[in-house]
C-alpha cells in the first residue's frame, strides 16, 4: 500500500500513525492459507482502470487510503496499463470480494494494494487472499516480495502479514 507521507492520527486510539515495511526473501518463507473452494482468483488480463479505481475506493474507504483519491483518468490508465503491474480479483460465490495489485520493479515485487470489500471482511478470506498474492508475486520471478501497511489498516493486517511469513524490516511514523 502506498502511503502519503504526512502526520495522521490513528482514529482508533489517538496515536500517531505508524508505517511498517515488511518483506519476504524466499518463497519457502510463505506460511500459506488456502482459499475456500467457493472462491476463484482471476487475473485481469485486459487493463481496466475503472475496476482498479473501484477496488481502491471501496476497499480503501475503511482504512483511509488517500493517495489516489485525486487521480485523473489518465493517471489510473498509466498505472494500470504498465507491463510491471498485475491486478488480481477474488470472487466469492461468483461475486467480487477483494483484489490485489502486484508491482514489479528491479526484481522485487511489491504488493502495492491488497484488501477485501467491506461485505467480505471477517469471512476468513484475508489469509488465503494474501497467500495467493504472495504466490503470484513469487511467480513473477521475484527476488524479494514486500509490502507496507500502517496502523490505520485493519486491526489484524499486520498480524496477517507476519503470520504469512513477512518480516518487518523498517518501522516509521507517517
Amino acid at each position: 500500500m502506498h502511503i502519503q507521507v504526512r502526520y495522521r492520527m490513528n482514529v482508533r486510539n489517538s496515536e500517531p500513525e505508524t508505517i511498517w515495511h515488511l518483506e519476504m526473501l524466499h518463497p519457502e518463507e510463505l506460511c500459506a492459507r488456502v482459499l475456500p473452494p467457493e472462491t476463484q482468483l482471476v487475473k485481469q488480463e485486459i487493463p481496466l482502470p475503472d475496476l482498479n479505481r473501484f477496488f481502491y475506493l471501496e476497499v480503501g474507504k475503511l482504512w483511509q487510503w488517500t493517495d489516489r483519491l485525486l487521480w485523473t483518468e489518465e493517471q489510473w490508465r498509466n498505472w494500470v496499463e504498465r507491463e510491471a503491474l498485475q491486478t488480481w480479483m477474488l470472487l466469492f460465490h461468483g461475486t467480487p470480494a477483494g483484489y490485489f495489485e502486484l508491482n514489479s520493479l528491479d526484481g522485487a515485487v511489491e504488493i502495492a494494494y491488497f484488501g477485501l470489500l467491506p461485505l467480505f471482511i471477517g469471512k476468513g478470506l484475508g489469509g488465503g487472499l494474501l497467500s495467493a498474492a504472495v504466490e503470484k508475486a513469487w511467480g513473477m520471478n521475484a527476488k524479494r516480495v514486500w509490502v507496507h501497511t500502517c496502523s490505520l489498516d485493519h486491526p489484524y493486517a499486520l498480524k496477517n502479514y507476519q503470520a504469512r511469513g513477512f518480516q518487518i524490516y523498517r518501522e516509521s511514523p507517517a
